[in-house]
């Protein structure tokens, strides 16, 4: 299994419009062949308050590439990122893909 992992810096005061965004972009995601595994919001409990994060896993990466080029034909995708961009939520982005090699989650608190 394969993780893209998306790192967004955020502007200020734009938390809604990024959530707004990522709830429009998941159906995107998934007609694109991307299984999402989650996206994270930052708190203002630790850590930056201006960082989230998206994680969309693929078996292959080929499956991946194949999911870039759809994403980029995608209309609603299209429409989405022309209105991230006019929000001016997202500062920047960096993408990197992990491989996972353990699934840690036991389902016990």
């Amino acid at each position: 299994m394969h993780t893209l992992c998306i790192r967004y810096t955020l502007g200020p005061n734009r938390l809604k419009h990024f959530r707004d965004y990522v709830e429009r972009e998941l159906e995107a995601i998934r007609n694109a062949g991307g299984k999402i595994v989650g996206y994270w919001l930052p708190t203002d409990f630790a850590g930056p308050t201006n960082v989230a994060y998206g994680l969309i896993d693929f078996l292959t990466l080929a499956s991946y590439e194949h999911y870039r080029e759809a994403l980029a034909d995608d209309p609603l995708h299209q429409r989405n990122a022309a209105e991230l961009m006019r929000s001016g939520a997202v500062l920047s982005m960096e993408r990197s893909i992990v491989e996972r090699c353990v699934d840690g989650y036991e389902g016990k608190d």
